[in-house]
């Protein structure tokens, strides 16, 4: 939906809130798409989400139960607390199993259990078989709705079971089983309508199958999905039996989620934060990052401390000082940035990284030469001092080495101590590179002083 047209329509959603003119709060929203309605609901209070989401529910309870997969989870729970426990245990049997668990678990623990003890016996056993598996890996995001039929069965007897079994949330393959319910094929839905009546299945079927187990990250599951090209990858247990399915929807939002993770955790945020919440809440969640960066940024005066003296002698020194550090910032953040990506695609690990390393550091060497060389030049441009520019020079090359160094182990120091590479690496590489940008800049000015005085 275009900008405008959502502004228009957010308005328009307000005003009949507020007047309590619901019937045509749902002519203004039934045709949209539920990821539209999702969207809208975003930027509404919880009090205006809830009168929404119940006139739709009241009005399509299929489509109030799509609305409620696109919200995001910790949204979603904010509004169905509001409500008994009844209702909730109604409308979370309405959604995708798959979808029900990271709702649920937004909510207090004793709603919790009431919600799962109100739900029916079929909807509740699958939700709380998928909470029995870690967060972020594939049990917990696998749904357990799928077409599975034994090896001997005919390719007849598989579409009328098919047909007699309904429509399934990953109704992309046919997988097949042996009779000890293990993983032995997979069969296409073309294959299936295109093969003879009487083959068995085991005749037609690929027995080369991706599949994933129960505890496999999520993100190792998004990698799969998206390396082979699939629209649905098989999960098994342990003894290769298969227990549910992980549709590329599913991967979709992983990937949104993985992503959002990291540019939130890069910049030090919490990310449960939204522009939605009160300002006492995001300060309540961004003062400890905040804190931390006061800690790490420390270390930088402690340096300039230091050189008091020659910075009294040469006054110029303080004005060119900040842009060493922002430039070793920059050069870090790029190394950084990059590094992050190609960890959480797989692409490399520490085990790996010697020509990572190396090849930053090259790029590090080189930009230094360019970059300092162009700032040596301007500065005997604007000072007349050939040393100055020298010092200017020296310390930009030093320090952007440096960013390229730490910009690269960082985030790899972390993978192996089983940390997130992006958790608070940008701060670590602040707190090297402008303390290394002061103390390389200030140290050949002190080197130098007796030819920049």
């Amino acid at each position: 939906m275009k900008v405008d047209a959502m502004r228009l329509v957010i308005s328009s959603a307000r005003k009949f809130i507020n007047m309590g003119v619901l019937s045509r709060l749902w002519n203004l929203v039934k045709n949209f798409h539920a990821a539209d309605i999702a969207s809208l609901m975003n930027h509404l209070i919880v009090r205006e989400k809830l009168t929404l989401f119940n006139t739709i529910y009241e009005k399509d309870k299929e489509k109030g139960g799509e609305v409620l997969s696109e919200l995001v989870p910790e949204d979603a729970a904010d509004m169905l607390k509001e409500l008994p426990v009844e209702q909730i245990s109604e409308i979370l049997q309405g959604i995708p199993p798959d979808d029900v668990p990271p709702i649920l678990q937004e909510l207090p623990e004793d709603m919790q259990n009431a919600v799962l003890s109100a739900m029916e016996e079929k909807p509740s056993e699958d939700v709380k078989e998928l909470l029995l598996y870690e967060e972020e890996t594939a049990g917990r995001i696998m749904s357990p709705n799928f077409y599975a039929l034994n090896e001997n069965t005919n390719v007849s007897d598989a579409i009328t079971a098919m047909q007699l079994e309904g429509d399934v949330e990953s109704a992309f393959y046919l997988y097949v089983i042996d009779d000890q319910e293990r993983l032995v094929g997979v069969v296409s839905l073309r294959q299936l309508l295109f093969a003879r009546p009487n083959t068995p299945l085991k005749k037609i079927m690929t027995k080369e199958i991706i599949s994933v187990q129960t505890e496999t990250d999520q993100e190792v599951v998004a990698r799969n999905v998206a390396a082979y090209n699939l629209v649905a990858i098989p999960v098994v247990d342990t003894e290769n039996k298969l227990v549910g399915v992980v549709t590329v929807d599913d991967v979709i939002d992983v990937i949104d989620k993985e992503a959002t993770e990291d540019m939130y955790k890069m910049v030090s945020l919490d990310t449960s934060d939204r522009v939605q919440d009160s300002a006492f809440t995001s300060i309540k969640k961004r003062l400890p990052f905040l804190l931390f960066s006061l800690l790490t940024a420390s270390l930088a005066p402690l340096v300039v401390k230091n050189f008091t003296g020659t910075i009294e002698k040469v006054i110029e020194l303080a004005v060119f000082m900040p842009l060493v550090a922002a430039l070793g910032g920059i050069a870090g953040n790029q190394t950084i940035a990059i590094m992050v990506r190609e960890i959480a695609i797989g692409q490399i690990d520490w085990i790996s990284a010697r020509k990572a390393l190396f090849k930053e550091l090259m790029v590090g060497i080189g930009n230094g030469i360019i970059i300092g060389s162009i700032l040596g030049g301007l500065s005997y441009a604007l000072l007349g001092n050939l040393y100055f520019g020298l010092v200017l020079g020296l310390a930009c090359i030093v320090n952007l080495f440096v960013a390229a160094l730490v910009g690269t182990l960082i985030p790899l120091l972390l993978k192996l101590l089983r940390l997130d590479p992006a958790l608070g690496s940008v701060n670590l590489l602040t707190m090297c590179t402008d303390s290394m940008g002061f103390l390389t800049f200030l140290g050949f000015g002190t080197l130098f002083l007796t030819y920049l005085a």
